[in-house]
């Protein structure tokens, strides 16, 4: 029952040799605790050894996978996406094919700008890091409005290598605490549209001026190019009724893109820099894994709904291939007996409704590292 002192300034991205597909491993804060005889402790070599083993059996998952499960199902998914812009059914007078043609358009955006980001992120699309930069610009930058450097530091270096470690990794951007419950969780994602390109044109302020004015180009093209699809191929007379289905199409999914972002980290252990578990640990206590969801599935991705413990622990692997990895990783870790979170989202709706003050508002307690040896 007592916490494990070694555990202490341990690595939260804990790479090993075989442990290539988890990017963004940083130096954690701390690192380096000396006993008092000068030697270094080493007693977190079993979890160590830990990760080691589950990526060698991943890998070999991997080994065995055809270039179709790891990348080329993606890539269908997202071209698929490019392609359904130019059928869209918003020319038509009638109310059904309308309503279904703003339908298309939301998932179709949200498609490019959730799972094609997060995938070009972290260079998941494909194994050439060239076509890798290429992709990121396109869908970070010219899809979602983002610039790659900031996105991809925030996401990956930070989110990733330091998850549910306070004041890093802890998912407090997604905080605003002057909002009550209802108001964070209902009403305010609608306001994502809007505000997306605010967040981001505050973000240049930390890049150098040229990849500055590159977001700033791409921007414009991205916003620019949905308009006049909506104002040439779906037939929109005004421009402000273009607008208006910018608006509604971009917010269409926003409610599950607020709540799966908080849902899957916020209220699971959080830890202190210079107190916490090795990576595998730190993966499998504070991320979690939402149930399938077809619609979600095809917008954001299975590394974002049912298999995010997957890619948290093996970011680097695509949407499909975490996917299949999925029952290698939940049947090692419950071997293992650690922690493999799953919840339902109305189960999770319902506890950040109950628990919203203590959540979402007040800083969350400190997790003492009890029974983790």
């Amino acid at each position: 029952g007592r916490r494990d002192p070694s555990l202490r300034g341990t690595t939260a991205a804990g790479c090993s040799r075989t442990d290539m597909m988890a990017e963004g491993c940083e130096p954690a804060l701390g690192d380096g605790d000396v006993t008092p005889g000068g030697a270094q402790q080493r007693a977190w070599q079993p979890e160590e050894a830990l990760m080691t083993e589950l990526s060698e059996l991943v890998q070999k998952v991997v080994k065995s996978s055809s270039w179709w499960e790891r990348h080329g199902m993606d890539i269908s998914i997202l071209a698929c996406s490019c392609l359904l812009l130019r059928f869209l059914c918003l020319r038509s007078a009638q109310a059904i094919p309308f309503l279904a043609g703003v339908l298309i358009l939301g998932v179709v955006h949200h498609t490019l700008t959730v799972k094609g980001s997060h995938l070009a992120s972290h260079n998941a699309l494909t194994e050439s890091k060239s076509w890798g930069k290429v992709w990121a610009i396109f869908f970070i930058e010219l899809c979602s409005a983002f610039t790659v450097e900031q996105a991809t530091y925030n996401h990956v270096k930070i989110h990733h290598g330091y998850t549910n470690v306070i004041g890093l990794g802890d998912s407090s951007t997604w905080k605003l605490p002057f909002l009550n419950r209802y108001v964070y969780m209902f009403i305010a994602p609608l306001a994502v549209p809007v505000l997306t390109p605010l967040v981001a044109l505050d973000l240049l302020r930390n890049v150098e001026w040229k990849a500055a004015l590159r977001t700033l180009c791409c921007m414009f093209l991205g916003f620019y190019c949905h308009y006049w699809l909506l104002l040439h191929v779906s037939g929109f007379q005004s421009p402000w009724s273009a607008l208006l289905c910018m608006l509604v199409t971009r917010s269409l999914l926003a409610h599950p893109y607020i709540h799966v972002n908080i849902f899957q980290h916020i209220g699971l252990p959080m830890f202190a820099a210079d107190r916490k578990p090795k990576r595998i640990h730190l993966m499998s206590l504070g991320v979690l894994n939402l149930p399938r969801n077809p619609l979600l599935d095809w917008s954001f991705g299975h590394s974002l709904i049912s298999c995010h413990v997957e890619h948290h622990l093996f970011p680097s692997l695509s949407d499909n291939m975490c996917l299949k990895i999925k029952p290698v990783v939940s049947q090692y870790l419950k071997q293992k007996k650690l922690p493999y979170n799953e919840d339902t989202y109305s189960s999770r709706l319902w506890l950040f409704l109950q628990r919203y003050e203590e959540l979402m508002v007040h800083a969350p307690p400190i997790t003492e590292l009890v029974g983790i040896q």
